[in-house]
């Protein structure tokens, strides 16, 4: 029998899940500094759900009231025949899906932004940390400023509406760029999120709670030169968001640890090996990929299995910035 959809994803807190991001590789053409390590084993391939697996996801979400799905890495557009998938979640606009969104670090946009866009992508965001190429080189390890920045002109001319750029701000990296980002962001007609590092992983290139640069002092950087106006815009995910007079830009927080954002949690995580996460700072997660192979075309049993997670969902994460990090799994396993 199949779930009644109105009480289906709802966790012991009485949270409503209605948004979920699949990590659909966890290989990156990137190696930026605060999501893995330099030298990184990734998964073997039969680990990784295959894209009809990820197709079963997504119709067993949106099935049980998923309204939000975003793709997402390591880097989304680096899996092969990624747009064939996307193409298969944008049907279930007909299910009740709103939205079909996609994290990138924009190293392919410029050959697939017109593909994803017809493929029924409704947004995008871009991962752009620094505006120096030298920097940027730096902090991503491998990647090419003017190749993302190619990758961003091309999605513009594709049709995307309301790009987004995030921008992870380190202290004595590229804390200095804060102001030089919104300026980029408002002469492009973009949105800006600026992300305080999550601690996810053991990483050796930096002391996370000395390169640790608060919301508040990005605020306080911005509000020298700007005006930013509380706004209550959301986009379904954790960014709180500010206006700037005069322009059509929103900038937007988030806050891990300066205003943890779990009291009104609406996400869930499916990572590229199928573990249901049901928090970004926690590892109660469910195998989802075990219940695909086991019971293949069984959306009942999926969903039952969907459902039952929830109530693991906990109240929040306890990320610190000091010593070992709680979890060992880089962001790149993770999913954006």
């Amino acid at each position: 029998m199949n779930p009644s959809p109105a009480a289906s994803l709802v966790d012991r807190f009485g949270r409503r899940i209605n948004y979920v991001r699949f990590s659909v590789t966890d290989r990156c053409d990137f190696r930026c500094v605060y999501c893995m390590s330099e030298r990184m084993s990734f998964l073997p391939r039969a680990r990784v759900l295959t894209l009809e697996e990820l197709a079963a996801l997504g119709r067993a979400f949106v099935a049980l009231g998923v309204r939000k799905i975003r793709l997402t890495g390591g880097e989304p557009l680096v899996r092969q025949n990624v747009l064939w998938l996307c193409r298969e979640l944008g049907q279930l606009r007909e299910n009740g899906l709103t939205e079909l969104v996609i994290t990138t670090n924009g190293s392919q946009l410029e050959r697939l932004a017109g593909d994803l866009h017809a493929a029924g992508v409704a947004r995008i965001n871009i991962s752009l940390d620094s505006l120096q190429p030298d920097r940027f080189r730096r902090l991503t390890r491998t990647g090419e400023l003017e190749q993302v920045l190619r990758g961003i002109r091309a999605a513009q001319a594709a049709g995307f509406q309301r790009i987004k750029l995030n921008a992870v701000i380190l202290k004595g990296r590229n804390h200095d760029e804060v102001v030089d980002l919104a300026r980029f962001a408002i002469k492009n007609g973009l949105d800006l999120s600026y992300i305080e590092e999550m601690p996810l992983g053991v990483i050796s290139d930096h002391d996370r709670a000395e390169a640790y640069y608060s919301s508040e002092a990005i605020r306080t950087d911005l509000a020298r030169v700007f005006t930013l106006t509380p706004s209550t815009e959301t986009t379904g995910g954790p960014s709180r968001y500010y206006r700037i007079p005069g322009t059509d830009s929103r900038i937007g927080f988030i806050a891990p640890h300066s205003h943890n954002f779990c009291g009104d949690c609406n996400r869930v995580r499916v990572s590229a090996e199928g573990r249901l996460l049901l928090c970004l700072g926690q590892e109660h997660s469910v195998d989802l990929r075990r219940v695909l192979r086991a019971h293949p075309g069984d959306r009942d049993r999926l969903q039952q299995a969907i459902i039952a997670a929830m109530h693991l969902k906990p109240h929040g994460h306890e990320f610190q910035l000091g010593g070992q990090p709680i979890i060992l799994r880089h962001m790149n396993h993770t999913g954006g």
